[in-house]
């Protein structure tokens, strides 16, 4: 069985049909969860944009060779379940929104086992 292409290759955007179904509360450098600094992943089919509102934010991905510096009007793209974390780079504020395709149903992803 072979992997998706985005478990070893970043994505240019979102694929087409997956829907924002919930956002987090604004983060800065003291207030960001301890689990967004260490290696995490999304569960399967859930993807999300890192936005940087003010600031800057380090986000890294090692399947990809990605180590970058995420600012205002250039959000990160996360796939499923592919390891990646966060680090203020400075003063940052920035949140996380969330996206699913429709017809993973009514829940939240996040709280399906």
């Amino acid at each position: 069985m072979s992997l998706p292409d985005y478990v070893n290759h970043r994505p240019q955007s979102l694929p087409e049909g997956v829907v924002a179904y919930r956002r987090t509360g604004e983060f800065d450098q003291d207030t960001m969860p301890a689990k967004m600094r260490n290696a995490h992943s999304t569960k399967p089919g859930v993807w999300a944009l890192i936005h940087v509102l003010e600031g800057q934010l380090r986000y890294s991905v090692p399947s990809w060779g990605e180590d970058v510096i995420l600012v205002p009007g250039t959000p990160g793209i996360v796939a499923p379940t592919v390891e990646h974390n966060v680090e203020p780079h400075g003063a940052v504020r920035m949140f996380v929104e969330f996206y699913a395709a429709p017809d993973q149903g009514p829940t939240d992803p996040h709280t399906q086992a």
